[in-house]
C-alpha cells in the first residue's frame, strides 16, 4: 500500500497513491469540482430548477449568481482552506452556503441546529471555524443569542451571520449576498478537503470526519448508476443537511446528477405525502421511522405515490416486514435497505435494478463501488474512493484502518447468497454474558416483529454473576404490555438459544434517538444504571 500524507490549503489528509490512481482512471474521481459543473449547467441550462423549500426555488442561474457572490465575500475575508460553519434547518440559504464555500476554495461544516453550547463550542474552536450562519431561532431555540454567548468562550472565535432574521446581534445574511465584492475566486483541487462533518460519538469527543471534492464526487457518481437517478427526477429531503444523507441529497445529487432537491424543513408524514404527490417525487432516502410513518399517511389518505421511483432506508435498524410492506403498498415503489456511515457513505448500495423483495427487505444489499471484507470477527472492512481522507486530527486515525488502508467499521456482518450483506450489530454493541457474544441487533429484529413491541432495543448492563446481562427496553403497541415470559416464549419458539434471550424488560414510552433515527443506546444504558 502507497499511503502518504498531503497538506492542501492547511489541511492534513490521507492519501493513497493506488487507491488514487484507479480512482482516477475509472472516473470516479476527476479534475472537475462541483463548482465548475455548477457553473456550466448555469450556462446551458439556466432555469432548471435545483433546490426548492417552501419559500422559493433555485434555479441552476439562481444558484450559482447567489453562491458566485458569496463566494467572492468569502474570498475577500477568509484565505483558502478555511472553515465555514452552517447551522440550519433545510433551506434552501443552505445550498447557497454550501457551494459558496465550495467556490472560495473553503471547506464546509455542516452542524445540526438541535445541538447547543457544549457540542457547538467544541466543534467551532476544534475546526477554527471563521464564519457560521445560524437561523434567528428554529423550533423555540434562540440560536443567534446561543452564539453571542458562545463566541466570548472562544479564543479565536468566528464572524457570526443570521439567516432569516434581524442580524441585530450579528451580521445578516442578506447584507452579506448583497455585499458582491471584486476579486477572482481560487483555482479549486479536486483532491483537496471540501466538507468536515462530525460523528456522533458515544464515547469520548466527537471526530472531524474530512472528505474531498472527488470523495463526495465518486460517492454521486455510484447513486446515479444503482438509485435510478435521472435528470428531471425530484429528491424529497427530510433527513437533516448536516448528516452526510442530507447534505449529498441536498447539494450534490441536484447539480452532478440533475434530479431537483425538495427540501422539508420539519418532518410530517402527512405534509410529505402531500409534496412527494404535488412535486410527483422519484426518490426519498430516510430512516426507518420516515418509512413507517410515511407508509401510514399515504394509506390514510388513501395514496400509493405513483411517482415514487425508489424509497433508500438506512440509518438505523430496519424490519424486513416494514420494507415488505410498503414495497406492497407503493406498487412502483422499489424500497430497500442499505448500509453506510459518515465515514464510508453508502457501502451498500441496496437492491434496485434488478429489484428483488426478498433480498431488499432480508439484506443490506450489495456492495458500491467500496470494497467490502469482513474481518475473522465478522467485522466489516471498507475500503474505496467515496471513504473519508481522514480525521481532522491525525491521531483519531490510530486504531481506525487496517494495514492495507481499509476503514474498521466497528459493525459486524456476515454475508448471505455469496455478494448480499447483512448487518448483525456494533462490535462495540455486543453482550458478553458467561463468555458467550450476544450480538443485540438479531434479537431485536426479531423482536420487533411481535405483535405486542412498537420499538425495541436491547443493551448490555453490568451483571456480577454473568458479567453482563441483556436489558430488552420495550415501547409498546397499543394496549399492549409484553413482559419478560412473553418475550422468552416467542423467542423460544423461534428456536433462538437460550443465552441470547433478553433476562430483563423495561417499558418506556419512546426510545431516545438523533435526528437520523439512529437510537442512542449509551442514553438508555446511562438511564438504566442510574435507576
Amino acid at each position: 500500500m502507497s499511503l502518504q500524507r498531503r497538506t492542501i490549503d492547511g489541511h492534513s489528509r490521507r492519501w493513497d497513491a493506488d487507491l488514487a490512481d484507479d480512482a482516477y482512471r475509472q472516473g470516479q474521481w476527476v479534475k472537475d469540482t462541483l463548482a465548475e459543473q455548477l457553473a456550466r449547467t448555469a450556462a446551458e441550462a439556466p432555469n432548471t430548477v435545483l433546490v426548492v423549500d417552501d419559500q422559493r426555488q433555485l434555479s441552476a442561474a439562481d444558484l450559482y449568481k447567489h453562491a458566485s457572490g458569496l463566494a467572492r465575500t468569502l474570498a475577500s475575508r477568509y484565505s483558502p482552506g478555511s472553515v465555514v460553519s452552517f447551522m440550519l434547518p433545510n433551506w434552501h440559504e443552505a445550498a447557497i452556503i454550501y457551494l459558496g464555500a465550495t467556490m472560495a476554495g473553503m471547506v464546509a461544516h455542516p452542524v445540526l441546529p438541535s445541538l447547543r453550547e457544549h457540542d457547538l463550542a467544541f466543534m467551532l474552536k476544534d475546526v477554527d471555524s471563521r464564519i457560521i450562519f445560524i437561523p434567528q431561532q428554529f423550533r423555540g431555540q434562540a440560536h443567534a443569542e446561543m452564539l453571542a454567548s458562545i463566541v466570548k468562550t472562544l479564543p479565536s472565535p468566528p464572524d457570526v451571520v443570521v439567516v432569516r432574521g434581524d442580524g441585530s446581534q450579528h451580521e445578516s445574511h442578506t447584507d452579506l449576498l448583497d455585499a458582491h465584492p471584486p476579486g477572482e475566486l481560487p483555482a479549486l483541487d479536486s483532491d483537496a478537503v471540501r466538507m468536515i462533518m462530525y460523528t456522533s460519538g458515544t464515547t469520548g469527543r466527537p471526530k472531524g470526519v474530512m472528505h474531498s471534492h472527488n470523495s463526495i464526487h465518486a460517492l454521486i457518481q455510484q447513486l446515479g448508476q444503482h438509485w435510478l437517478i435521472e435528470p428531471g427526477d425530484s429528491f424529497l429531503v427530510a433527513s437533516p443537511i448536516s448528516h452526510i444523507g442530507g447534505s449529498i441529497y441536498a447539494f450534490e445529487i441536484p447539480i452532478l446528477l440533475g434530479a431537483t432537491a425538495v427540501l422539508m424543513e420539519r418532518w410530517d408524514a402527512s405534509d410529505a405525502v402531500n409534496t412527494l404527490a404535488t412535486r410527483r417525487c422519484t426518490h426519498f432516502a430516510g430512516a426507518t421511522p420516515f418509512l413507517s410513518q410515511l407508509l401510514d399517511a399515504a394509506q390514510q389518505a388513501g395514496t400509493r405515490l405513483p411517482d415514487l421511483k425508489v424509497f433508500i432506508c438506512g440509518g438505523a435498524s430496519v424490519p424486513p416486514t416494514l420494507i415488505r410492506e410498503a414495497r406492497e403498498y407503493f406498487q412502483q415503489a422499489r424500497v430497500t435497505r442499505v448500509y453506510g456511515s459518515t465515514e464510508v457513505p453508502v457501502m451498500s448500495v441496496g437492491v434496485v435494478e434488478p429489484y428483488d423483495v426478498h433480498y431488499a427487505s432480508e439484506t443490506d444489499g450489495r456492495p458500491g463501488i467500496a470494497n467490502l471484507e469482513l474481518s475473522d470477527r465478522g467485522e466489516v472492512l471498507a475500503k474505496g474512493p467515496q471513504m473519508l481522507v481522514g480525521y481532522h486530527h491525525a491521531e483519531d486515525e490510530e486504531g481506525a484502518f487496517d494495514e492495507r488502508g481499509f476503514f474498521r467499521t466497528g459493525d459486524l456482518a456476515r454475508w448471505i447468497d455469496g455478494d448480499y450483506l447483512v448487518i448483525a450489530g456494533r462490535l462495540k454493541d455486543i453482550i458478553i454474558r458467561h463468555g458467550e457474544n450476544i450480538a443485540p441487533k438479531e434479537i431485536e429484529d426479531l423482536l420487533i416483529k411481535h405483535p405486542a413491541i412498537a420499538d425495541i432495543a436491547i443493551v448490555g448492563l453490568p451483571d456480577q454473576r454473568t458479567g453482563e446481562r441483556a436489558c430488552a427496553v420495550i415501547v409498546a403497541a397499543p394496549q399492549e404490555a409484553p413482559g419478560l415470559e412473553d418475550i422468552r416464549d416467542y423467542l423460544n419458539e423461534l428456536g433462538v438459544a437460550k443465552f441470547k434471550i433478553p433476562e430483563q424488560v423495561a417499558l418506556w414510552e419512546a426510545l431516545p434517538k438523533n435526528d437520523a433515527g439512529k437510537v442512542l443506546k449509551h442514553q438508555i444504558r446511562a438511564t438504566l444504571l442510574e435507576q
